[in-house]
Formats: structure tokens, C-alpha cells, sequence
């Protein structure tokens, strides 16, 4: 052959090993029993819009916080942590959503309790003013 059409030895072979690696990964991930061809994959992905809208609850004024409301979503993430850890298939995206759900409306709820203790301090103080 020519040599000014053979490579260079100098240059440097690229692999592609990491690639293959990676998209093998992905496809395994994909057809995993917790990918996004299942229930496991987009129900913890929907989930993931309590913990934005408490994010922005948070910035809200207390007395605009559904105190029931959210106890009993503290509550609903604090079970579905327990759950996400128990299935089988192990779910990590739901425990991760419902971690961060737990954190955020507790966050919430710790807000509207202290801001309801003064309310009641206040309405019993100005009962007794009367």
C-alpha cells in the first residue's frame, strides 16, 4: 500500500467500550422491572408534583396552609417511604420522592402549627381583654 494512505501509528485508537457500556446500561435500565416502561417509573415521577407544590406552599404566608391537609400528606409520604423500601423490586425513585415529600410538607405543617399556636394565644388573649 501507499504510506501516505496507512495511519499514523501515533494516533490513538478511540474506543467505544464506554459508549457500548453506557448504552447497555441504559437499555437495562430501560427494561428493568423499576424503568419507564412501568407503573414503578411513573408513579414516583408524578409524585414528584406534591413535592413541588410543596416547595411552593412554602413560600406562602402560614395562615394560607391547610394544616390537615398537610398532616395528612406528611403522613401518606411517611407510609409510602415504608413502602417504596418493602417492594420488591426495591423502589428507589418513589422513596426518594416521598423523602423529599416527608421533608417538605413536615417543613410545612411545623410552619402552620407554630403559626396556629399564636392565633390561639391571640383569640384567647383578646377574649379576655372583652
Amino acid at each position: 500500500g501507499d504510506p501516505a494512505v496507512r495511519p499514523s501509528p501515533r494516533r490513538a485508537r478511540v474506543s467505544h467500550r464506554p459508549t457500548i457500556a453506557m448504552s447497555s446500561a441504559l437499555i437495562r435500565f430501560i427494561n428493568s422491572p423499576t424503568g419507564p416502561k412501568t407503573t414503578h417509573f411513573w408513579g414516583p415521577v408524578a409524585n414528584w408534583g406534591f413535592v413541588v407544590a410543596g416547595l411552593e406552599q412554602a413560600t406562602k404566608p402560614e395562615h394560607m396552609i391547610s394544616g390537615p391537609m398537610t398532616g395528612a400528606l406528611t403522613v401518606y409520604s411517611a407510609l409510602f417511604m415504608r413502602f417504596a423500601w418493602r417492594v420488591q423490586p426495591r423502589n428507589y425513585i418513589l422513596l426518594a420522592c416521598h423523602t423529599a415529600n416527608g421533608t417538605v410538607q413536615g417543613y410545612n405543617f411545623a410552619r402552620w402549627f407554630q403559626w396556629s399556636r399564636t392565633q390561639d394565644t391571640v383569640t384567647a388573649l383578646s377574649e379576655s381583654a372583652k
